[in-house]
């Protein structure tokens, strides 16, 4: 499959991608299972449930920090537990905003939608530092797609650096959760969504 353009360019800092793919038996298997698909990737607060008890917890927010209990949008937050020293300015939680989402079916054969987030800050306090390991500039978009048959799901993270800019506190937390998840942390979180995302009956298999 084809790179997605709605991947950021890479600039600074450390990149990563993850991506699982499978192969159904028909093209109609393939139609129906990535309706599935498409509804796991934008029911953000059970990622959790699909990708495994040792994973990072994401909850879906409104705009304004509240927890949400539906399909994602444009504007809105993830707050994400993850297994490591809580993050003081993101109240234990780091936050990320969704800057947008595609759905493209450009022909009756391709499929594809995507989420691209951004760190951020906490939108339920008055403070403007950015709440999360890496600094803003860094981003990770989420996607789904369908060639014909084949069925993937990808992760990819552009321009990650560590988010030093916080209080000292924080700003030792984020230089080692970062690191870590440069060092492949985040590679193994990525992986268990990306399978989670596409996951099927081994019967409706090629």
């Amino acid at each position: 499959m084809s790179k997605d353009n709605s991947i950021p360019t890479q600039k600074i800092g450390a990149e990563s991608d993850t991506s699982s793919e499978v192969i159904l038996n028909s093209t109609e298997a393939a139609i129906e299972h990535f309706k599935t698909v498409k509804q796991r990737l934008l029911d953000v607060s059970k990622w959790h449930s699909i990708s495994g008890k040792f994973s990072a917890d994401f909850t879906l927010t409104d705009n304004e920090g509240n927890p949400v209990n539906r399909l994602a949008q444009e504007g809105d937050f993830f707050k994400i537990k993850i297994p490591a020293p809580k993050n003081e300015t993101g109240d234990g939680y780091d936050w990320v905003q969704i800057q947008g989402i595609e759905d493209l079916n450009p022909s009756e054969h391709i499929q594809s939608v995507s989420i691209k987030v951004k760190p951020a800050a906490n939108p339920q306090n008055l403070k403007e530092e950015t709440a999360h390991f890496f600094k803003d500039e860094a981003s990770s978009t989420f996607l789904v797609k369908r060639d014909h048959q084949t069925i993937a799901a990808e992760v990819h993270g552009r321009n990650e650096v560590p988010n030093t800019d916080a209080d000292f506190k924080d700003s030792i937390r984020n230089l080692f959760v970062a690191l870590g998840a440069m060092l492949g942390f985040s590679k193994t979180q990525w992986k268990a969504i990306v399978e989670g995302l596409i996951e099927v009956d081994d019967s409706k298999k090629a």
